[in-house]
């Protein structure tokens, strides 16, 4: 049963901020944010320890908890976002997929709603304007070049929650799709991409600002012709995806990027299904059959890899505990960058009062054991 956080100090942690790691730290939580002070009589919470970190902020997740973003009813979604709160993400962007587009344009509207309710950060158009060449998990018989009109239409259809579209630049329209996302405030992804390195620069001077999980679903990084991946490590202007489940990349691949990009340009991201928290089995992603097995994705025709079913905790755990990444860059990874990159860096991904009491703790094995969204417990710590 989540408890209310009226004023509360939460002591003896390691507490992640801005500024770096206070040992035996001291948060305050007054009402739904966090606060400089708190009274002299205000209960303490004992969290010696333990880590105390931001919620995470998820810009790309499909689904979780068995239910879907891209098709499922409104208690479908608030189920999906209620799953992955209770693994720490308290800022979720809902993402699509490939679909009709008037299907698109009506599945925006919808979400929308939810944005405006305060469940769901925004929405994040994947496909349809993506690269047959490397469709991934997206059907290839509702693909189509970005033409911006038909950008603008998903766009005016979010009613102003379009946060983020995922486009291969490099097709017909591509660039001045990017210029007319730039032009309303949306982020332009490049991601399912079959893009030059050259054409890849063009794409990031037009506005283009993010990469969409780099690595999968474009070329690979060649030393004759280094394609976008080249292209989006070396930009400073590119904030870079990256799903660190042990299956989409390498641990090699994942050290790259951080090296060469530097951890305030990367975003961990779940490109989450609705396997993420539920289990094996079969599912719909879009129109296509999707396998589950051994927690990992697949389409049921072509084995491709279809989104993933991971959760932030365990990709802030994996960081932490196998890929041995600084606990301060895997923060800036897992809440500031993405909080900045949708615009909300004042109201949460980082740990400091006036901002919104979203935090998650963790034991030193950095596993979960508890979540607060907005001063509420989700899950409350069960320490001393």
């Amino acid at each position: 049963m989540a408890a209310s956080a009226e004023s509360t100090v939460l002591a003896g942690a390691r507490v992640v901020l801005p500024t770096g790691i206070v040992e035996n730290g001291r948060l305050v939580v007054a009402g739904t944010k966090i606060a400089g002070a708190a009274p002299a009589d205000a209960p303490a919470r004992d969290l010696s320890g333990h880590w105390v970190v931001p919620g995470f902020v998820d810009i790309h997740n499909h689904g979780g908890g068995g239910a879907s973003f891209t098709s499922g009813s409104a208690e479908d979604v608030l189920k999906g976002v209620r799953t992955h709160r209770e693994h720490g993400t308290t800022t979720l962007v809902a993402s699509t997929v490939t679909g009709e587009m008037d299907f698109l344009a009506q599945r925006a509207g919808f979400l929308s709603e939810l944005v405006e309710q305060g469940d769901l950060a925004g929405i994040h158009f994947e496909g349809p304007f993506i690269s047959p060449c490397r469709k991934g998990a997206h059907s290839e018989a509702l693909l189509r070049d970005p033409d911006p009109a038909e950008v603008r239409k998903l766009i005016d259809a979010a009613r102003g929650t379009a946060k983020m579209v995922t486009l291969a630049t490099e097709l017909p329209g591509g660039i001045d799709s990017v210029r007319l996302l730039a032009e309303h405030g949306v982020i332009a992804a490049i991601g399912h991409t079959d893009a030059t390195y050259e054409q890849t620069v063009d794409a990031i001077d037009a506005g283009a600002r993010v990469a969409t999980h780099l690595f999968n679903a474009m070329p690979a990084l060649g030393h004759r012709a280094p394609g976008p991946i080249a292209a989006l490590l070396e930009d400073e202007r590119i904030t870079v995806e990256l799903i660190n489940d042990g299956t989409h990349l390498h641990p090699a691949a994942l050290e790259l990027a951080f090296h060469r990009a530097g951890a305030d340009r990367v975003a961990f991201i779940t490109d989450a299904m609705d396997a993420a928290g539920f289990g094996d089995g079969r599912y719909q992603l879009g129109p296509l059959a999707v396998d589950v097995k051994d927690g990992v994705a697949r389409l049921v025709e072509g084995g491709s890899i279809a989104g993933s079913t991971l959760t932030l905790d365990t990709a802030f755990k994996r960081a932490a505990t196998i890929d041995k990444l600084p606990v301060e860059d895997i923060v800036r990874a897992i809440s500031a960058n993405p909080a900045k990159l949708l615009g909300a860096y004042d109201t949460v991904g980082s740990l400091e009062p006036g901002k919104d009491a979203d935090l998650v703790v963790l034991d030193a094995e950095f596993t979960l054991k508890g979540v607060m969204r907005k001063g509420e417990w989700l899950i409350e710590p069960q320490v001393g």
